[in-house]
């Protein structure tokens, strides 16, 4: 209702401007306050609340779009475990309803908010520019970089980014990876998550893989199921977000649930148990 008024005014004020001005009227001026008018209408209608806390309590279920990222969100016995999906489900239970996970192509996991299909990305997501305008996304919960991983017989060749530009690298698609990729110019093949990233790289497909740093530490080196592999250059720093619906009210509703999360012990306990440093 805001984005119809809004856009009513718009057509007053050119209707206003033009009638002022007669067959004389000065275009310049009526654009100018049409497109005034429409920026207020587009800021009042991003400015309206989702009301999707009422859509998940109706539906009892929250949605969680995941992709396999150990030690995020993987599969044990035939359920999704992992750090983010012990604290969505968690998340899930505070508001009176049960978690289910659905794995999303990564690369179109705001066209999957968008159109409903899940009701929030929870899944180690980098807040990237590119995330942060598409989604309603939360405060940080943890911190993240972005790494190289190679066979560990080579790895003391690949000490900084530029002696990397000679490998072929596999990322993620619609990843922080793929931007760094991209970043630093980087000849890359895109592959559907991190999981196939690191198995294009112990099967000699691939030279390298650029992957989150947390699922490097407990996937890749001595004691894990790549022994073979090592990770070296750390390509940034990020930090991890949960996104929803842009204008969503369960944005405020999970920041709030991260703050007590933190400071009850939650998050202490989960990343002590999966490995995970904040």
């Amino acid at each position: 209702m805001k984005k119809i008024i809004a856009l009513l005014l718009a057509l007053l004020m050119v209707g206003a401007v033009l009638a002022a001005c007669g067959k004389t009227a000065d275009k310049s001026a009526a654009t100018e306050a049409a497109q005034t008018a429409t920026q207020a209408a587009a800021t009042a209608d991003s400015a309206a609340t989702v009301a999707d806390l009422e859509k998940v309590q109706k539906a009892g279920k929250l949605i969680v779009g995941i992709t396999d990222f150990k030690p995020m969100d993987y599969q044990e016995n035939g359920q999704w475990v992992g750090f983010d999906a012990e604290l969505a489900a968690k998340f899930a239970d505070s508001l009176g309803v049960k978690v289910e996970f659905v794995e999303i192509d990564w690369d179109n996991k705001a066209l999957e908010l968008k159109g409903g299909s899940i009701d929030c990305v929870w899944n180690g997501m980098t807040l990237t520019p590119e995330v942060t305008s598409a989604m309603s996304c939360t405060n940080p919960y943890l911190n993240n970089a972005q790494v190289v991983v190679v066979n560990k017989d080579v790895a003391d060749k690949y000490a900084d980014a530029e002696s990397c530009k000679t490998l072929s690298f596999a990322v993620e698609s619609g990843s922080a990876g793929q931007e760094q990729a991209e970043a630093n110019g980087f000849k890359f093949t895109e592959v559907k998550d991190q999981a196939t990233a690191l198995m294009e790289v112990a099967s000699g497909t691939c030279d390298a893989a650029i992957i989150d740093l947390l699922m490097a530490k407990a996937m890749v080196g001595e004691g894990t199921g790549y022994a073979q592999l090592a990770y070296t250059v750390s390509l940034n720093e990020e930090e991890y977000g949960v996104g929803f619906r842009q204008g969503s009210d369960l944005t405020a509703k999970c920041n709030e649930f991260l703050s007590n999360a933190q400071t009850d012990g939650t998050v202490k306990t989960l990343t002590d148990k999966y490995l995970v440093q904040k």
